[in-house]
């Protein structure tokens, strides 16, 4: 559904850890894009590793799943809407579905990677997003599936909660009511609101209710040692607003040291700016349970580890097939990370309040602490093309 500088929110995390951002890896764009276009017709690079993704012949099954996830959007009605005025000439729903068909038969009757990687070149034309200058120059962050500790019930130790979507939600009028009309600035007034009786879990830490929010999902371990899962269901339509920047902003912390663990280390010496800074975020997340299953993206289709992007969904075909290059986060044997060059088939699946524009991606990274270690190194410069048939 990047962290930190954005601390965003489903699929919409930012960025949570300061790292060098090197220039874009491809970029087949040589001038401007026309003004208001999202997307444009790229040429091959003639390099043959450009289109390679190294990890894909072992995770083929992964990949197929997640196209298959795909695919199940596009059967819907939404996915008719959303392709009913895409505004870039030959992107189209029936097109993306069988680009997405064909590029799974090949994964399953190509006889070695060369040949795979061979014909994907042949018979598919590639789209480049023309990025946040024009020249396909994107920028990449990370995120991911928290864990965190809750309770089916408040207890005096769990006292923040998650919930469930309003019913009438779509009936508010606007503008929605505030995050502290909806939960006070202590984040434990919605009894006394609309959102009473709509808990769906209780957490140990504001903070960590908040985070929740802010990446759409959580794989949560009960007190009864069982896990429970939660996934987006909706929200407030208010803009985002990072607690990072705002701490910038008033001089608590600065840009060049902004990490999660830094954010972290500042509630936890002020545990009283919660209440401060909590409340500017005026945008409020709702869940449903999701029964273990994967977090599920804005598509309302599971995101896989590794194979899903979200982006802005007023510019970008939702669920088709991409491949992104960037520099990728590896932790060596001494624990430090370090950044090589990587390219990625993966899947439009998700979007979020903090990823606008045609020059901002955030990959799902996986479920965990690991997983978010990682996501918080994702802080590049890269390119993303879109995969469709020829013909």
């Amino acid at each position: 559904m990047g962290l930190i500088l954005s601390l965003g929110l489903h699929g919409i995390p930012q960025v949570w850890a300061q790292v060098s951002a090197p220039e874009p890896i491809d970029s087949p764009l040589h001038a401007m894009a026309p003004l208001g276009q999202s997307l444009t017709v790229a040429v091959w690079p003639t390099a043959r590793e450009f289109g390679w993704d190294e990890s894909l012949w072992a995770e083929r099954s992964a990949m197929v799943t997640a196209i298959d996830h795909s695919l199940s959007y596009l059967a819907t009605p939404a996915a008719v809407t959303a392709y009913r005025d895409y505004p870039v000439a030959g992107v189209n729903r029936d097109r993306v579905i069988r680009s997405l068909r064909r590029f799974r038969a090949l994964l399953q009757v190509s006889p070695s990677p060369a040949a795979f990687y061979q014909a994907v070149q042949r018979e598919f034309t590639l789209y480049q997003a023309v990025g946040n200058d024009g020249l396909g120059t994107v920028h990449f962050t990370g995120y991911f599936e928290p864990t965190f500790q809750a309770s089916r019930t408040p207890t005096a130790t769990y006292r923040y909660p998650l919930y469930r979507r309003p019913p009438s939600l779509d009936n508010w009028s606007l503008p929605h009511p505030t995050r502290l009309a909806l939960e006070g600035q202590d984040g434990l007034a919605a009894a006394q609101g609309p959102l009473a009786g709509l808990e769906l879990v209780w957490l140990r830490d504001r903070l960590e209710a908040f985070l929740v929010q802010v990446q759409g999902s959580a794989r949560l371990q009960l007190t009864d040692g069982s896990f429970f899962s939660v996934g987006y269901a909706g929200r407030t339509e208010y803009p985002y607003t990072s607690l990072g920047r705002e701490l910038i902003n008033d001089g608590k912390i600065p840009a060049a040291e902004l990490t999660l663990d830094r954010l972290l280390a500042h509630f936890q010496a002020h545990p009283g700016d919660l209440s401060a800074y909590i409340p500017r975020n005026d945008r409020f997340v709702f869940f449903r349970q999701t029964d273990g299953g994967p977090p599920t993206g804005s598509l309302s289709v599971p995101v896989t580890a590794g194979r899903s992007i979200a982006t802005d969904k007023s510019l970008m075909p939702p669920g088709a097939l991409a491949l992104v290059s960037l520099n990728w986060p590896e932790r060596n044997l001494e624990g430090t990370w370090s950044h090589r060059p990587m390219r990625r088939y993966v899947l439009d699946q998700d979007t979020g309040g903090a990823i606008l524009g045609p020059g901002r991606v955030d990959i799902f990274v996986g479920t965990g602490t690991a997983a978010g270690e990682q996501a918080g190194q994702v802080n590049t410069n890269g390119a993303l093309y879109y995969l469709l048939l020829r013909s």
